[in-house]
C-alpha cells in the first residue's frame, strides 16, 4: 500500500458504493446480525403496512403521520448501514491497492543446481529460487544465500530499499517486492494463496473479521436493553387503555425505537472496523480485532533494548586489551572470530581494524568451523583447523567458557567491563581457548524522545520492562537514560516468557515486540505480540500484529490506538444511553398529557404538540447517527492520563453532553416540524 493511496481512502467512489451497500444491507438476513437494528427494521415494515393498507388497519386519518414515521425509520436503518458500509469500503480500498501490487511473475527455480523458469503460482513451500537485480521476488521466503537491497514500497509504502541478507533476523522477504541490487537465493516458505499479501488482503477486506469479546459483551447488553424496552412498550398499550389513553401502533413503534440504544447499535460495527483500519493506517497489520482491543488494556510492556529503545546499530568503536595482551593481538583474534560473522556488529569489527590500520592472518580461518551466535550461549566464534577455539560474546558467557577450560580471568577484565558498561556501551569479550585477550567496545545510542514516551506510558498506568543481553551495569545505565521502569539484564528467550507469565499470573495484560526466531515463543505468549516485517517468518507467525515498517517502538502507537478504540466505543455507548433521558421528556409527556394533564409538568421542552414531539424525537434519533459517523471513524481524541481521569472526562463530555444535546436538538427540530404538524 502506498502512502498516497492510503491518504485517499475516503473517495467519492467509496461513498457512492457505501450508499448502494446501505440499501443492500436492508436484507433481513443481514440485519439479523444486529439485533437492535433488526427490531427497528421490523418496526419499519409494520409502519409501512399501516401506511399501505390504512383501511385494513383503521389508520385512514393518520396517513401523513405514518408516512413520516416510516421514512424516518427507514433513514435510521440506512444511516446505520451506511456507517458500516463506509468503514468496510475503506478496508476494501486498501485491499484493492494490495491486489494491484500482485502480479504473475516468472521465478528462477533451483532444481539440482540448475535454474528452471516457472510461474510464481507453481512454487511450493521449500522450493529455492534465485532472484537477481531488477527482478520481483516471486513468493514469501527467507534469504539463504547472498545479500541484496529490496524495494518493499508495495507493502510498506516506503521508497527507501532495505537490506536483506542470509542468516540473522533480517532474512525474511515478501512476495511482490523487488530486488534493486545484487543477487540472493530465497527458500519459499508459503504455498500459493497463503502468502503475506494474501493474508493482508483477507484481513483488511474484513473477510475474517470476527467480533471481539468486548464487542460481543456490549452487543449482549444492547440486546438485553432492547428486549426490556420491547416488553415495556408491549405492556404499555393495555396499561394506557386502562387509564383511558389510546396509543396507536406507529406511536408505540416510535417510542420503542427512541428508547432502545439505536445510536450505538447502528455505529457499533463501524467502530470496530474503523479501529482496525486506524491500526492499518500506521502500517501495522492486526490479525484480529481482539489484538487491537487487548492493546488498549495493556498493563505491562516488554521491550527489547536494541532497535526499540536504542538505534540498534551497535558498532565496534574500541579494542580494550586486558592482562598481558596488546591491541594488535586482541584486534587480530577479534577479526578472526568475526570473519564469517554477517551481523552488523561482526562486520563493524573488521571495519574498525581497517580504520586503525591493524592486520590479522586470514589464512588461519580457512577450513574453520564457524559457530553462530545463539541466545542461549550468548557467544559466536570459530573452531580453527589447528585445534584452537576462538570465541566472542558477552563477558559473563565468555568468562564461564574460559573457566570451564581451566583458564584464568585477568584482574583488569572487570575494570574494563565496568568502564564500558558505565558509559552505556556493550562490552564483548574475546577469548582463545583458556585465555581472554580483551574486550570490544560496542557503542549504541538511545533514541531521542524515548524518555518522554515512557513517561506518557507511565501516566497511562503502563509499566515498561527493558530486556537486553547486556550485563547489569550496561543495562542499568541504558534503563536510567531511557526512563524505563524495570530491566532484565543478560536476558535469554526463556526470561522473556517467564516475565510475561509472571505478569499474566497477576491478572495483567502484556505486550512485547520481537523479530527473531528466538522471540517467537514470547510473542505467542504475550497478549499483544508485535513482530517486525523484516524479521523471521517464525516471529511473524507467532505474533498477532505485524509492523510493516519494522519499527519496534511503534508498539507505543498501537497501545494508544487500542485505548482510542475502547474509548470511542465506551464514549458513544454512554452518549447513546444518555440520549434516551431527553427522549423520555419528549415522548412520554406527549403521549399522556392530554388524558393526564399532570404529565405536562414533565414537558420541560415545551414542545409544540404531541405529534410534533414524537416526530421530533424520532427524527433526532435518526440524524444523530450520520452526525456521529466521523467520530466513529476517526475515534475519540486520546490523551495520556490515568484511567480515573479518563473516565471522569468522558462522563462529563459524552454523559452530560449526551443528556443536554438532545434537548437542544429535539427542541430545534420541533420548532420546524410544528409548522406542519
Amino acid at each position: 500500500m502506498m502512502n498516497q493511496q492510503r491518504k485517499k481512502l475516503l473517495t467519492r467512489e467509496i461513498v457512492g458504493q457505501a450508499v448502494i451497500d446501505s440499501v443492500v444491507k436492508l436484507n433481513p438476513k443481514v440485519m439479523m446480525r444486529n439485533p437492535v437494528m433488526f427490531v427497528v427494521e421490523i418496526g419499519t415494515i409494520v409502519v409501512l403496512l399501516l401506511t399501505m393498507f390504512p383501511g385494513y388497519f383503521g389508520t385512514e386519518g393518520r396517513l401523513g403521520f405514518n408516512l413520516t414515521v416510516f421514512f424516518t425509520l427507514l433513514f435510521t436503518l440506512l444511516f446505520a448501514n451506511f456507517a458500516e458500509a463506509l468503514a468496510e469500503g475503506r478496508g476494501k480500498a486498501q485491499a484493492d491497492s494490495l491486489k494491484s501490487s500482485k502480479r504473475e511473475v516468472a521465478a528462477n527455480k533451483l532444481v539440482d543446481s540448475k535454474i528452471v523458469i516457472v510461474l510464481a503460482a507453481e512454487l511450493r513451500k521449500g522450493d529455492r529460487v534465485v532472484v537477481e537485480q531488477g527482478e520481483m521476488i516471486p513468493g514469501d521466503g527467507e534469504v539463504i544465500e547472498g545479500l541484496a537491497s529490496v524495494d518493499e514500497s508495495a507493502i510498506t509504502g516506503e521508497s527507501a530499499p532495505v537490506i536483506k541478507e542470509a542468516g540473522g533476523d533480517f532474512c525474511s522477504v515478501t512476495g511482490g517486492t523487488k530486488v534493486v541490487s545484487d543477487r540472493i537465493v530465497v527458500r519459499i516458505t508459503s504455498d500459493p494463496g497463503e502468502s503475506f499479501i494474501d493474508r493482508m488482503i483477507s484481513l483488511v477486506e474484513g473477510a475474517k473479521r470476527q467480533k471481539t469479546p468486548n464487542e460481543i459483551a456490549l452487543n449482549t447488553l444492547l440486546t438485553s436493553l432492547t428486549i426490556i424496552f420491547l416488553l415495556v412498550v408491549v405492556t404499555l398499550a393495555p396499561i394506557a387503555d386502562y387509564v383511558g389513553v389510546h396509543i396507536e401502533i406507529p406511536v408505540l413503534i416510535a417510542l420503542l425505537v427512541c428508547l432502545i440504544p439505536t445510536t450505538i447499535g447502528g455505529l457499533l460495527s463501524a467502530i470496530g472496523i474503523a479501529g482496525m483500519d486506524r491500526v492499518t493506517q500506521f502500517n501495522v497489520l492486526a490479525m484480529s480485532g481482539k489484538a487491537v482491543e487487548a492493546a488498549g488494556d495493556i498493563n505491562t510492556m516488554i521491550l527489547d533494548k536494541t532497535g526499540t529503545i536504542t538505534f540498534g546499530n551497535r558498532m565496534a568503536s574500541e579494542f580494550a586489551p586486558v592482562g598481558q595482551a596488546d591491541v594488535q593481538e586482541l584486534a587480530a583474534w577479534a577479526a578472526i572470530s568475526s570473519v564469517k560473522d554477517e551481523t552488523p556488529e561482526g562486520r563493524s569489527v573488521l571495519e574498525l581494524m581497517k580504520l586503525q590500520g591493524l592486520s590479522y592472518d586470514n589464512a588461519l580461518t580457512e577450513g574453520g568451523s564457524f559457530i553462530e551466535f545463539k541466545a542461549e550461549t550468548r557467544m559466536s566464534g570459530i573452531d580453527l583447523t589447528d585445534g584452537r577455539h576462538v570465541r566472542k560474546g558477552s563477558v559473563d558467557a565468555v568468562r564461564q567458557w574460559v573457566l570451564a577450560q581451566g583458564g584464568e580471568i585477568p584482574e583488569s577484565l572487570m575494570q574494563e567491563t565496568n568502564r564500558i558498561a558505565s558509559a552505556g556501551g556493550t562490552p564483548l569479550a574475546v577469548a582463545v581457548d583458556s585465555r581472554i585477550f580483551g574486550l570490544i567496545y560496542l557503542k549504541d545510542t538511545v533514541k531521542p524522545g524515548m524518555k518522554e514516551r515512557f513517561e506518557q506510558l507511565r501516566s497511562m498506568g503502563i509499566r515498561t520492562v527493558m530486556c537486553t543481553g547486556d550485563n547489569p551495569l550496561t543495562a542499568a545505565t541504558i534503563a536510567r537514560e531511557a526512563g524505563v521502569d524495570d530491566f532484565i539484564a543478560e536476558s535469554k528467550p526463556e526470561d522473556k516468557i517467564a516475565v510475561i507469565r509472571r505478569e499474566q499470573a497477576e491478572g495483567k495484560l502484556v505486550a512485547m515486540t520481537g523479530d527473531g526466531t528466538n522471540d517467537a515463543p514470547a510473542l505467542a505468549q504475550a497478549d499483544v505480540g508485535l513482530a517486525m516485517n523484516s524479521g523471521t517468518n517464525a516471529a511473524k507467525e507467532a505474533a498477532n500484529m505485524i509492523d510493516l515498517d519494522s519499527d519496534p517502538s511503534k508498539i507505543i502507537e498501537v497501545v494508544a490506538i487500542g485505548k482510542q478504540l475502547l474509548m470511542t466505543r465506551g464514549a458513544l455507548t454512554t452518549f447513546s444511553i444518555a440520549n434516551d433521558v431527553a427522549k423520555y421528556f419528549a415522548i412520554i409527556p406527549a403521549m399522556f398529557m392530554v388524558a393526564i394533564p399532570a404529565m405536562s409538568a414533565l414537558n420541560v421542552m415545551r414542545l409544540g404538540s404531541p405529534m410534533s414531539a414524537i416526530l421530533s424525537a424520532l427524527i433526532f434519533n435518526a440524524i444523530i447517527i450520520p452526525l456521529l459517523i466521523p467520530l466513529a471513524m476517526k475515534g475519540v481524541a486520546y490523551k495520556p492520563m490515568s484511567s480515573m481521569k479518563l473516565l471522569s472526562r468522558n462522563l462529563l463530555i459524552y454523559g452530560l453532553g449526551g443528556v443536554l444535546a438532545p434537548f437542544a436538538g429535539i427542541k430545534l427540530i420541533d420548532m420546524l416540524v410544528h409548522l406542519w404538524v
